[in-house]
């Protein structure tokens, strides 16, 4: 094999275990005591905590929820970006018997209301002034909230405020707590049962409010031994901690199930320094959503294009050479040695360049998931020599569904179904079904919705419609409401198409539109970066984003881009026109999810209009 990804023997014999998440975690620590568990960088230097040291703040903390009368069952809320502190709240909270929820940095105030409203949370974690200034300015409209704790106290130290207290104090608090009450929180933790419910995950509520997924600690715990077979990892291991941690994607494969295997997180600065800190960190496995790697393969592609005609040339003939390694692989054929021998000096002239410029050259694999991916861009990677596995899931499946095998990667599949969980097509509309422990306890206030999302016999019906090969391989056509039926009755599934025009280095995400029309039209919203270091390349003249989008220069960039895609499909099938967003939209407006994908209804209602005039022109 010329991957790195069949190296590697796991070695399960340091794996924790435990029927709660909460003694699972407590376990670790005893087991692995001063072996290093996270990494995070503060002020330029990346500092290491060992198990027995995050062991000693998570205890810490819990006494301190202790001493704050935290109650089993209870509920408190952490709104914060992805860092260390982020998982020892989590694991206090859980370990006092209470339930977690996570609450996205990016959501409003408006938004953090409804979120502790419906769990009823008592105690909200925040992670500095920024995101204080939400909790105040609704905290009267939630009597049940008692206690706001601040994790980052920069510019508040003259904060008097009798419902705020810093992370530092809650932690003092709890030392006096612990030496006053000694073996409370270990009979707190021993009370826990595997069906209590443990945490909250608010769906993203692309149509109406969020719902609250309840998973229950059984079902956390079967999650994270099972994803531990499919994407195997252990103590050797390092990933990269930067999705949200309120997504269940980077909770369970992230961090819970380091809590399982032993694997070193390392957390980033912040989302903005992603690219930078995984060069540093160079992780052995790294799960991203396809938005993280698209922009990798951007800023490649750029990168390239800006080098010397010899280093254009070389890269080249490289890929190339990867691309035909890839090929035969994914056919399931043998790779001839003159090819292997080729292969070995494309690595050696560009590509493990590549890797190390993306920061992926110890990587054993890579895995994308939350969205669908081309397999294009699956393809580039495998050229490099990395495989990268595509997922399937959802939150109330807790991130267990399919997983491609690195054995036996097939081009446009998600793969089989994950060890321990049943996964089946209805032959009635072809619509996934996904059943096992795994699966959640319901929709918190919601029984009625619970009722259409688990049926009679246990299947969660996904809403994605898919098909299965006779090897047990299953492929996604698309979302159950979101296929289109043309005007002349055709039947389309706009993701192929997106998913195409996404490999472009200048497409940031579009929506394919064109239920009960004559044609498709698409709406698209192109990378900034990428666009601008066009435009200014070719002396495009431009003021700002929105100027840049109606630049006749960009518009046939696109134009070109979209007809490059045009050409892979039947004309019934392809865009006939487009409108490109004039707003550069971020995680926190609303069309786009908190894992960055656009939100199909809510872009067609708002931008109507524009969609109208496409079909009038």
């Amino acid at each position: 094999m010329l991957w790195t990804a069949t190296h590697h023997e796991v070695n399960t014999a340091d794996f924790a275990h435990g029927d709660t998440m909460s003694t699972m975690f407590w376990n670790a620590v005893t087991q692995r005591g001063d072996q290093v568990w996270m990494r995070q960088k503060a002020l330029g230097v990346w500092e290491s905590w060992t198990w027995k040291q995050v062991g000693q703040v998570v205890g810490e903390i819990a006494h301190g929820l202790l001493s704050l009368d935290l109650q089993a069952h209870q509920c408190a809320a952490i709104l914060s970006n992805t860092r260390m502190e982020w998982v020892w709240a989590d694991m206090a909270i859980l370990s006092c018997g209470g339930v977690t929820n996570g609450v996205y940095p990016t959501d409003s105030s408006e938004q953090l209301q409804y979120l502790c409203e419906d769990s009823s949370a008592v105690v909200l974690f925040v992670e500095d002034d920024e995101q204080l200034d939400k909790a105040l300015a609704v905290r009267a409209n939630l009597p049940k909230l008692r206690h706001i704790i601040v994790v980052d106290m920069k510019g508040l130290r003259d904060l008097d405020d009798a419902m705020v207290i810093s992370l530092d104090r809650l932690c003092e608090r709890g030392r006096a707590f612990a030496a006053q009450s000694p073996g409370l929180l270990t009979k707190r933790v021993a009370q826990c049962q595997p069906q209590d419910l443990a945490i909250l995950v608010y769906t993203s509520g692309t149509t109406g409010k969020p719902k609250g997924a309840m998973h229950s600690h059984a079902g956390l715990v079967y999650s994270c031994s099972h994803a531990a077979k499919g994407l195997p990892q252990d103590t050797h291991d390092q990933r990269m901690c930067f999705l949200p941690l309120c997504h269940i994607a980077e909770r369970l494969l992230g961090a819970y199930a380091a809590i399982h295997t032993g694997t070193l997180l390392n957390f980033v600065e912040n989302p903005d320094t992603v690219p930078e800190n995984v060069r540093e960190i160079a992780p052995t496995t790294l799960f991203a959503v396809p938005r993280v790697w698209e922009k990798f393969y951007s800023a490649v592609t750029i990168a390239i294009k800006e080098s010397t005609p010899l280093q254009r040339a070389v890269y080249a003939w490289s890929i190339q050479v990867g691309g035909q390694v890839a090929d035969l692989f994914l056919s399931g054929r043998n790779i001839p040695a003159s090819l292997k021998l080729r292969f070995i000096l494309a690595r050696w002239l560009a590509l493990d360049n590549v890797r190390k410029m993306i920061g992926i050259h110890r990587a054993r694999y890579l895995t994308t998931g939350a969205a669908p991916i081309s397999p294009e861009l699956i393809r580039w990677y495998l050229s490099l020599g990395v495989p990268m596995l595509e997922g399937w899931a959802q939150t109330e499946s807790c991130a267990l569904g399919t997983i491609v095998d690195p054995h036996g990667i097939r081009s446009g599949t998600i793969g089989r179904a994950m060890p321990g969980t049943e996964v089946r097509v209805d032959a009635r509309n072809g619509e996934l079904l996904i059943r096992g422990p795994n699966v959640f306890m319901g929709y918190l206030n919601q029984p009625e919705k619970t009722c259409e999302a688990i049926d009679a016999d246990g299947w969660l019906h996904t809403g994605d419609v898919g098909a299965m090969d006779g090897e047990g391989y299953f492929r996604i056509t698309d979302r159950m409401k979101d296929i289109i039926i043309t005007a002349g009755g055709k039947n389309i599934t706009p993701s192929e198409f997106e998913n195409e025009l996404k490999f472009s280095p200048y497409l940031t995400d579009a929506v394919v539109i064109g239920d009960r029309r004559p044609y498709l039209v698409a709406i698209i919203m192109t990378d900034q970066e990428n666009v601008e270091r066009y435009a200014q390349d070719h002396d495009v003249p431009f003021s700002n984003y929105a100027s840049l989008t109606t630049a006749p220069a960009v518009v046939e960039l696109i134009q070109a881009e979209v007809a490059k895609v045009n050409k892979k499909f039947a004309r019934v099938e392809q865009i006939k026109t487009f409108w490109l967003l004039d707003t550069q939209l971020s995680a926190e407006d609303e069309e786009l999810t908190p894992t960055m994908k656009l939100k199909r209804k809510f872009v067609e209602a708002k931008y109507a209009q524009q969609i109208e005039k496409m079909y009038q022109n």
